[in-house]
């Protein structure tokens, strides 16, 4: 892989030789065309344990190799084809899905009375006056709770940003260990220039759903007024990614811009309406640019995102909805293959009303968002097309120069 000779790979499943190569084709679109008819059925469905099938440049020929055995190339075509059998892509997706689809459906019935907003009606430009009280390399504070995952992550993406990220383990097996918890987090945000709420599953999302457990630590009163001190007194930002997000929306941080009770009619996430986790890359576009996150942005950019959750469906009412699109706090919408917001799986993975993937506060400084835009890297994605560098944390670096 490294000097560039193998394309891909995967190990070879149950089903051999056809169900991994049809895997592999659906993945990403990609026809195959077996080379002769010579391979017998044994050959082609057996499961081989310690296996692998690798997928090789043009210019490497393996077929002298003693490990290796060529049976076939890519091809273009959305098709299999073996002699003169040709299967398309969409036949094998339909019975590789179709067994177990009333169990683990992949598609399900929109609402369609839920509002859908063009983004292109959002644009709003980012506008804010800043004090300037802090200018240079910013200080992020990253809190990670039990069942967080995406610190290492974040903390990467800030680095590379050329930001100075601190993760700071949250400790709450006793009740001292908790007070000091309180003390170390007070401590670094009054440190600090940012604060990233980061994904994964606070608490195993328990008790009674996501961000609970990050939403009742950060209303303890001093880490509360430490927070609004930070957005109110020293022009700091806020972020919150997947559980992040979940969490700014129970703090009522999300869509408010402050530490406050939250009604019953309020927005908020809840299940996705498959009522199961998600994990798949989907495409998003900028609704709104009323936010330092967003700044440099254009309304309409497009960005392919990963998204990992269980609890992601963005819920409000109408009156919240034309609100939220009225101050330009819809920051950003699932799209479908034209581009246009959507409320239909695959593109909108959760079933979010209006197509919602992260909003902001009013002044635009708290941005959640589901996607997961810290999961980036130059080896990641190979095979997926799209933009997948959303350069939100560059954004955040550059409101302080």
């Amino acid at each position: 892989i490294n000097e560039g000779k193998i394309i891909s790979a995967t190990s070879l499943e149950r089903g051999g030789i056809t169900a991994s190569i049809s895997k592999m084709a659906l993945g990403n679109d990609i026809g195959f065309k077996f080379n002769a008819m010579k391979w017998s059925i044994d050959f082609l469905f057996t499961w081989r344990h310690g296996t692998m099938i690798v997928e090789a440049a043009d210019n490497v020929d393996l077929s002298n190799e003693e490990d290796f055995v060529e049976f076939g190339t890519t091809i273009s075509e959305q098709k299999v084809i073996f002699g003169e059998i040709e299967i398309p892509l969409n036949e094998i997706k339909i019975a590789y899905t179709r067994p177990l689809e009333k169990i683990f459906p992949t598609k399900i019935s929109s609402n369609s009375n839920s509002t859908i907003i063009d983004s292109g009606k959002l644009s709003s430009q980012f506008s804010i006056t800043r004090d300037k009280i802090f200018s240079g390399k910013p200080k992020i504070f990253i809190p990670v709770f039990p069942g967080t995952n995406c610190e290492y992550d974040s903390a990467k993406a800030w680095r590379e940003a050329g930001a100075d990220p601190e993760v700071l383990v949250i400790r709450n097996l006793t009740p001292s260990a908790v007070e000091e918890s309180i003390e170390a987090i007070v401590k670094r945000i009054n440190e600090s220039q940012i604060i990233m709420f980061p994904g994964g599953f606070s608490g195993g999302d328990e008790p009674d759903g996501s961000g609970k457990f990050i939403a009742a630590m950060f209303r303890q009163p001093k880490i509360a007024e430490a927070i609004m001190e930070l957005l109110n007194k020293r022009d700091g930002l806020i972020l919150g990614i997947c559980n992040g997000f979940q969490a700014l929306i129970k703090l009522g941080l999300l869509p408010y811009g402050e530490i406050r009770p939250l009604k019953e009619d309020d927005p908020t996430l809840t299940h996705n309406t498959l009522g199961r986790h998600v994990s798949c890359m989907v495409n998003t576009r900028i609704a709104s640019n009323n936010s330092p996150w967003l700044s440099a942005f254009k309304v309409g950019d497009i960005h392919t995102i990963a998204v990992s959750h269980g609890e992601g469906r963005f819920v409000a009412n109408d009156d919240w909805i034309a609100k939220l699109a009225a101050n330009g706090q819809i920051a950003t919408q699932y799209v479908d293959a034209e581009n246009n917001p959507t409320l239909e799986l695959p593109f909108n993975p959760n079933g979010s009303v209006a197509a919602i993937e992260g909003i902001t506060s009013a002044d635009g400084r708290i941005f959640g968002k589901m996607g997961h835009s810290e999961r980036r890297g130059e080896n990641l994605y190979k095979n997926i097309t799209g933009n997948k560098n959303q350069p939100l944390f560059e954004a955040g670096v550059n409101y302080f120069k």
